[in-house]
């Protein structure tokens, strides 16, 4: 506000200054004014306006500053740290619900594959009931591989008997009961007489027909239907 006044001060200074060397020249004429006076009226007016244009530019500058809005404040450190750890909690939050979905559709997934296995099983048992030579024909091809027959030797005497390698060692002793498994199906069932650091015998037992093992033929113990 101080410098407007001066301004206009001097703007007024200058004005009156001019004005009366106006007059001066009016009354005695341009042809008795010296060149100095004339220079000196010449820089006079050339600072006149320069004056009047810093005034002008001045009055500008107040009126842009009372007219400019009002700038929003600039964030704070405290605003900052604040809208951060917000995002945080909100990623948590996201990552939290996240988790949660998939061990959700984990538990599904493990849901139905246990009501498929269930349904699975069911079935099977059903089949099985319903077929008891499909239920026969799996028990024996999942019973225990014991032994291999190595040997079969025939005797109208006492109807023959066979050499075998024992494979479970802790599962045959004398008097086991051993059958031949061929495929699902059992061939004939056998009574171990003797067991050797060589191996085992065992006689064929009587209600299976004629006997006639393989080299190489399984040796299991007969399931219990």
């Amino acid at each position: 506000m101080d410098t407007m006044k001066l301004l206009l001060g001097a703007t007024v200074a200058l004005l009156l200054g001019a004005l009366a060397v106006s007059w001066q020249g009016m009354n005695t004429g341009v042809k008795n004014a010296t060149p100095d006076e004339i220079a000196r009226l010449k820089s006079q007016v050339a600072e006149l306006r320069k004056e009047q244009d810093k005034l002008a530019l001045e009055k500008q500058l107040q009126q842009l500053k009372a007219t400019a809005p009002a700038m929003a404040p600039t964030p704070t450190p405290v605003s900052n740290a604040a809208e951060i750890e917000a995002m945080k909690q909100q990623l948590e939050a996201n990552q939290r619900a996240l988790a949660q979905i998939e061990e959700e559709k984990a538990a599904a997934a493990r849901d139905a594959k246990v009501a498929q296995d269930e349904e699975g099983l069911l079935g099977q048992r059903d089949l099985e009931n319903a077929d008891a030579e499909l239920k026969s024909a799996r028990m024996i091809a999942q019973a225990l591989l014991i032994g291999r027959v190595k040997e079969y030797v025939e005797d109208a005497q006492y109807g023959g008997f066979i050499t075998f390698d024992i494979l479970m060692p802790e599962q045959v002793q004398v008097g086991t009961i051993l059958a031949i498994r061929r495929k699902t199906g059992i061939l004939c069932q056998l009574k171990v007489s003797d067991v050797t650091p060589e191996g085992g015998i065992a006689n064929p037992l009587p209600g299976f027909g004629p006997v006639d093992p393989k080299i190489g033929d399984e040796l299991i113990l007969p399931p219990q239907y």
